[in-house]
């Protein structure tokens, strides 16, 4: 195997050195050694190549080297943390291959490129110590190997790789630039490896200033020159679009060469109708330099897009055009590897599935990704956020942290700083402790590069922070201010549902710019039908624990509804969190946590896509755009359910954040039920200015001929454009017959049995506030069951719209927003201990329980039938015309030939769950 190796190398070297090359490619087969008690090279060098091979780039996961995973699916830590590395090494690895350097570099600079390595590099020729190591954790690694190498001749190149912790840069590893929570802790090398010969004197980078108002872009050049003989340089700049070819722009410099390094400045205007860039026109430039001198002429070439991007007070602005962000985040979330794709391929893929959810916007939380990254974002016209790796509450209690971190911000800057992409930088995430410090690093980072805005932290706990933006903010990140919530999830369980709502109130005195943090965090079930996706090296098996339990219990056949009941739930309360943002003059955008799912921090499934950005079902990107769009038609109005001697109305309103103005539109409206028009309407013709629009029309639509429980659709449309929204209003009859007939009511236990006993039908209500269960919630799990395990748990509503039960009170398969009184005044029964009956309104149960959830169960227990429900059907009827509603169709079921549950055991066991109800007396006739 190894002679194999060696006679394909030097074929390889062999066609190198035959031809005019400038990189000597490293990419292939490399021999590998663990060191896990660091012994270091002086014991293993023995002149020639290590025994186990590995491909490089790659990891040592993939190469299935280290330690194998002997866990087992179970529901409970490590498993459900994260997914499991079927393969672990923490620790140092040496790689070492043959190489052989063109014996025409002679007299060139021979640096050393690695593109992405975790922490600590350091490089060996022929067993001698390259001087100097990297360890960033964002920009490649690079050696100066010119005095190592001997052209022509074959050498050995080693490199060791540590990819242990180095820097205090988060608590519990949950940065997610080193962390086993997304990206894992991985050894090994990624991206472009490669050898490149340099002149003597060189471009050693350009960074490129565009400005757009005055269209021009100023390059600053920072030459190299390490040769005696070369006297004069002459450089010219070339501007070119990059796809199209057309020149914009040169400007030509001569210069004399002066030992070591040195800054120039060019500048270039490239005319009054050179293209800008943004995210719907992401027109990029070529720049071309080119160095001559006496001795060698060499080209660097960068792109970049003429693009500012500033705040006008409040209001982002790009180009002096009001910009709203609608974002995700980007955890470095990639279950087949582990890794980072260092490809475009990979990185346009996901742009694609983020814009066919409608967004403009990454943030990449506590990471910074590879080049192929940006360079997707800036052909996409995507807007991206870059965070130094630090998620921190101890941040400027350790100086080699701070110190680390300053560099890395210089060694972004100098990077990825071109990239029109780049448009918002964050030290870090929640960041914590010294904010002295904080504000330094960012005054720093902002003086050495102004082409992005900058904001301290994204969010933090610190007290007598993050209600309010730091001194050297250009844009504020944060969940709440000093005023109140900037995101539904503090509210949407606490105040009633309502849709003419905002932030307003919240951003009062806020002068920046304000981004929402992390919006959503509502918890899906998992989709079990992933598991088979993960065929690289990582294992599900959080999922499989999940399948397994669920097939113990005999619930196996509902996991697919528990998806699709949680994820339903979770895009209506998504839908209005980002309506309530588009409707508050101030906010400049949103950062969803997450569109998609985040595998880690106790398997945290918030996403409407998996970890693969791959639809789950729940929603298509064309419904979710009804609400996530550069153009959005918007309805303020005060509440979800009506009684139909009411008026439904609504004020009309348009968030224009498109190319251009809207000139002459019209917005029509219709409602519908069930497909059968209504009523509809239109504004009068007007032209939308771009940000917020509101006032522009009222919808009044009379109820009275709503004869039955009713769901209404209303639909807001922009003619002729696709742009198009609704919403979902419920109109329940004023006085619904309540029938009782041979029904009865009761809110004892032990009279239920007794009457049940008897043959009677009964409808037992226990006072919600007594039984012993689970507390009635409408928002589910926050985050993570496991992350966050001190929560009520359910998921959400699951039911079948057919069952008779409900056959008078209109409703999905899910929770939506009529179902909040029901929910907020319940407590959910645990109905494990029952057998047979049906339960008619189940809640959706965490993943790490599983448990038979219920509120509303039916059943025959020994001559009479029993409905029990755990929701407040008693209490104040005439204000809560949902429980009215429900009460009356359950009764119109139990009254009728329908009404013919099965076999139901274990209710006379419950006496425990309901032993507060037991001294409980409760007609049906008291409750009118």
């Amino acid at each position: 195997m190894k002679n194999l190796f060696i006679t394909w190398l030097f074929c390889l070297l062999w066609v190198s050195c035959t031809s005019s090359v400038t990189h000597l490619d490293l990419s292939g087969q490399w021999t590998v050694r663990l060191d896990s008690t660091d012994t270091g090279i002086k014991s293993s060098w023995s002149g020639k190549l290590y025994d186990t091979y590995i491909t490089l780039p790659g990891t040592t996961d993939e190469a299935c080297l280290g330690t194998k995973n002997t866990l087992q699916p179970a529901l409970q830590k490590p498993q459900l943390l994260h997914l499991t590395r079927k393969y672990s090494y923490i620790g140092p690895a040496w790689y070492s291959r043959e190489i052989q350097i063109p014996a025409e570099w002679k007299g060139k600079d021979c640096i050393l490129h690695l593109e992405r390595v975790l922490w600590d590099t350091q490089v060996w020729v022929d067993g001698k110590k390259v001087e100097g190591h990297e360890e960033s954790l964002t920009t490649p690694h690079k050696y100066d190997l010119t005095s190592y190498l001997h052209p022509g001749k074959t050498q050995i190149l080693t490199i060791r790789v540590d990819n242990r912790k180095r820097y205090d840069i988060s608590t519990g590893n949950l940065a997610h630039a080193y962390t086993n929570d997304t990206q894992v802790m991985w050894n090994g090398i990624l991206g472009d490896m490669y050898i490149v010969a340099e002149d003597k004197a060189r471009i050693e980078n350009l960074q490129l200033y565009p400005d757009a108002a005055s269209h021009t872009v100023k390059a600053i050049i920072t030459l190299q020159n390490s040769s005696e003989e070369t006297k004069q340089i002459n450089l010219n700049l070339q501007i070119k679009g990059k796809d199209d070819g057309k020149h914009y722009a040169s400007a030509e410099k001569q210069t004399q060469a002066a030992k070591g390094s040195s800054i120039i400045e060019l500048t270039c205007k490239l005319g009054e109708n050179a293209p800008l860039w943004d995210e719907f026109n992401p027109y990029l430039y070529q720049a071309s330099l080119e160095l001559e001198s006496d001795q060698s002429t060499s080209v660097t070439t960068e792109t970049f897009g003429l693009r500012n991007i500033q705040h006008t007070d409040n209001q982002l602005t790009l180009n002096g055009k009001p910009i709203f962000l609608r974002g995700t985040l980007e955890c470095c979330i990639f279950p087949l590897t582990g890794t980072p794709p260092t490809d475009e391929k990979s990185w346009e893929a996901l742009y694609t599935s983020a814009r066919e959810y409608g967004m403009n916007h990454l943030r990449f939380h506590s990471w910074c990704p590879p080049e192929a990254a940006f360079h997707a974002a800036d052909k996409m016209g995507f807007y991206v956020q870059v965070e130094l790796p630090v998620w921190s509450v101890t941040l400027g209690k350790d100086s080699a942290t701070v110190e680390f971190l300053r560099n890395e911000a210089k060694r972004i800057s100098k990077e990825y700083g071109n990239h029109p992409s780049f448009c918002f930088w964050s030290i870090g995430n929640e960041l914590q402790y010294d904010f002295t410090i904080l504000s330094d690093m960012l005054h720093e980072m902002k003086q050495a590069d102004n082409r992005h805005l900058y904001t301290t932290t994204s969010f933090t706990f610190e007290k007598g922070h993050g209600d309010r933006p730091e001194k050297e903010d250009d844009f504020f990140v944060t969940q709440w201010t000093q005023k109140g919530w900037v995101r539904g999830q503090g509210v949407f369980n606490q105040e009633p549902p309502s849709f003419d709502k905002d932030f307003r109130a919240s951003l009062e005195g806020i002068n920046l710019p304000l981004v929402t943090h992390e919006v959503g965090q509502y918890s899906v079930y998992p989709d079990l039908t992933e598991i088979p996706k993960y065929t690289g090296t990582l294992m599900p098996l959080n999922f499989l624990a999940i399948k397994e339990d669920l097939e113990k219990k005999n619930l196996i056949n509902k996991a697919p509804q528990y998806l699709q009941a949680s994820g339903k739930l979770a895009a209506i309360l998504y839908k209005e969190e980002i309506e309530r943002a588009l409707k508050t003059p101030g906010i400049s955008g949103f950062q969803l946590l997450d569109l998609h799912d985040f595998p880690g921090q106790g398997t945290a499934l918030v996403g409407l896509l998996n970890a693969f950005w791959e639809s789950k079902g729940i929603m298509t990107g064309q419904e979710f755009r009804e609400f996530c769009s550069p153009v959005v038609p918007l309805l303020r109005f005060p509440k979800a359910t009506y009684t139909n001697n009411e008026k439904f109305e609504a004020q009309i309103e348009l968030c224009n954040y498109g190319k251009e103005e809207l000139k002459d539109k019209v917005l029509s409206w219709e409602i519908t039920a069930n497909g059968c028009l209504l009523e509809k309407g239109q504004t009068p013709a007007r032209s939308f200015t771009f940000g917020h629009n509101e006032n522009l029309g009222k919808i009044s639509f009379p109820l009275q001929q709503i004869r039955k429980a009713s769901k209404l659709e209303v639909r807001l449309s922009l003619d002729r454009t696709e742009y198009s929204n609704h919403w979902n209003v419920w109109v329940y009859p004023e006085n619904p017959e309540i029938q009782w007939g041979e029904v009865k009511y009761t809110r004892n236990y032990e009279e239920a049995l007794a009457w049940l006993d008897e043959g009677k039908k009964v409808l037992f209500n226990p006072d919600w506030r007594t039984i012993k269960g689970i507390e009635g919630k409408f928002v589910p799990v926050f985050w993570s069951p496991v992350h966050f395990p001190n929560q009520a748990g359910s998921m959400g509503i699951l039911c079948d719209p057919a069952h008779p039960a409900l056959a008078d009170f209109p409703t999905d398969m899910h929770s939506d927003w009529q179902w909040w009184d029901l929910n907020i005044n319940s407590t959910t029964l645990v109905a494990d201990s029952l057998q047979g009956g049906k339960a008619i309104v189940e809640m959706v149960d965490n993943f790490v329980r599983n448990r038979r959830l219920a509120s509303l169960y039916e059943g025959q227990i020994k001559k009479g039938k029993l409905i029990l429900a755990t929701f407040d059907l008693q209490n104040d009827l005439d204000k809560r015309p949902v429980a009215r509603q429900m009460l009356s169709s359950i009764l119109n079921y139990m009254n009728s030939s329908s009404f013919s549950p099965d076999p139901l055991s274990g209710f006379e066991t419950l006496k425990n769950v309901f032993e507060a109800a037991v001294n409980q007396k409760q007609s049906a006739k008291s409750i009118y």
